[in-house]
């Protein structure tokens, strides 16, 4: 390992410099290390009592799933069986949109299929989405935490640099940063995750980070204004599309502009949106068609990213992080669209994960000599930390303050913190 690494380095390391991709380098992608290993090496506290009761809940609850499934198909079978779902569902109970896979010859049944048939109000689907989140949570999770946890009982993840193109930090074995935010299944793993004695856990989490580098990156003045005044963004997107005062703006409005706005930064189709709001086709194109025309900006800023990925096969993030998007010149339709969403999003999403790991070679500098408190997690725009009862307030200060201070940009960074005696209580 040591001779092939070595090797590698008197390879890479002249065309970094000829690249220009030092700074980047020595400044993030290095420093980074020490920290990481600091993270892995503490650990998280888990509550196995509280996993265990996790796991009997779930199972009963997929019993009673699979029993009302069972009932609804008219006779037993396995629910975790692709191959026998697809058999019920499109050669038994005749639904609609049944495709086979070439390669096996059995009917696709993934997540997006089932979905589509919940929505047109199909029972049985519905409960199979439901139960496979159970029990995906149960052997993720519930099951496997106790499994992987140390005498201490605390489980400690593997932090990965180098496999998202855009920057981003994965985490494995377990995985951290993927159980469901939304969902109370999802809340209820992460109160299992708990602060040691005489202890609390601090969460410190940037807010609507990628809109932000949007107003600054494609320099949006309308955006720009709203950020710098602290303004509601959405309810301001939901007031120009619909033509309303941003007062008169409701929940349900506000969440379709909440929609929309994120949706825009993943290059979201008409179709997409429609799936999301529950809207024909033609009224999802005539937001986006209202919201390019309501900010201009944002159309050129994208179409200028594509531009530069068909140009050069990557896109660059504001610390000059390139993000190779190789599908981009791709003959094959679905495949070069998705590069192009790739190219318009990465610059956005890598340029977060900079800022985010600049923020933590800066709070690990200032936690290094101390024993009150440590860095424990990283999920994508939010840390997670441990700390004695009697500094968390100062520490979540500092927290707060070396992240909002992280990037330079033209509107401002705001970091939410919450804290609690478990990762649940304080999100």
């Amino acid at each position: 390992d040591a001779d092939i690494t070595l090797r590698l380095y008197q390879l890479f390391k002249p065309q970094v410099a000829a690249e220009k991709l030092l700074t980047l380098y020595n400044t993030i992608e290095r420093p980074l290390i020490e920290v990481l290993m600091a993270m892995e090496y503490a650990g998280i506290k888990v509550d196995i009592q509280q996993l265990a009761a996790l796991s009997a809940d779930f199972e009963s609850r997929m019993g009673e799933l699979e029993r009302s499934i069972h009932q609804l198909a008219g006779h037993e079978f396995n629910v975790g069986s692709p191959k026998q779902l697809g058999e019920v569902l499109f050669d038994e109970m005749q639904l609609p949109g049944g495709k086979k896979s070439a390669k096996s010859g059995a009917y696709t049944t993934g997540n997006d299929v089932l979905e589509d048939l919940a929505e047109q109000g199909h029972e049985l689907p519905a409960k199979v989405i439901e139960w496979r989140q159970l029990a995906k949570l149960k052997s993720t999770y519930s099951d496997t935490l106790p499994q992987q946890a140390d005498s201490n009982q605390r489980v400690h993840t593997s932090f990965a640099m180098a496999i998202a193109s855009t920057g981003r930090l994965s985490s494995s074995d377990p995985n951290l940063q993927n159980i469901p935010i939304r969902t109370l299944e999802g809340k209820k793993i992460r109160k299992a995750f708990i602060a040691s004695p005489g202890h609390k856990l601090i969460s410190a989490d940037y807010s609507q980070i990628e809109l932000r580098l949007l107003a600054h990156m494609a320099d949006i003045s309308t955006l720009k204004e709203a950020f710098n005044n602290g303004a509601d963004i959405h309810a301001i997107t939901a007031s120009q599309m619909f033509g309303i005062p941003a007062s008169d703006v409701g929940a349900d409005l506000r969440r379709s502009a909440k929609t929309i706005n994120f949706g825009i930064i993943y290059g979201i189709s008409a179709h997409g949106l429609a799936m999301r709001l529950g809207i024909s086709r033609g009224e999802a194109a005539s937001y986006i068609e209202r919201y390019f025309a309501q900010y201009p900006g944002i159309k050129d800023y994208m179409e200028s990213c594509k531009a530069f990925a068909r140009e050069h096969g990557y896109v660059v993030t504001l610390s000059g992080r390139r993000c190779h998007v190789p599908g981009i010149n791709d003959k094959n339709g679905a495949r070069r669209q998705f590069s192009e969403r790739a190219a318009i999003n990465a610059p956005l999403q890598g340029t977060a994960a900079d800022i985010i790991k600049h923020a933590m070679i800066n709070i690990h500098k200032q936690l290094l000599n101390r024993s009150d408190a440590r860095m424990l997690l990283q999920v994508h725009d939010e840390l997670v930390f441990e700390v004695a009862d009697s500094v968390a307030s100062e520490v979540q200060a500092m927290v707060k303050q070396q992240m909002e201070q992280a990037a330079n940009l033209s509107v401002p960074l705001t970091v939410e913190t919450g804290v609690g005696l478990d990762w649940g209580a304080i999100h």
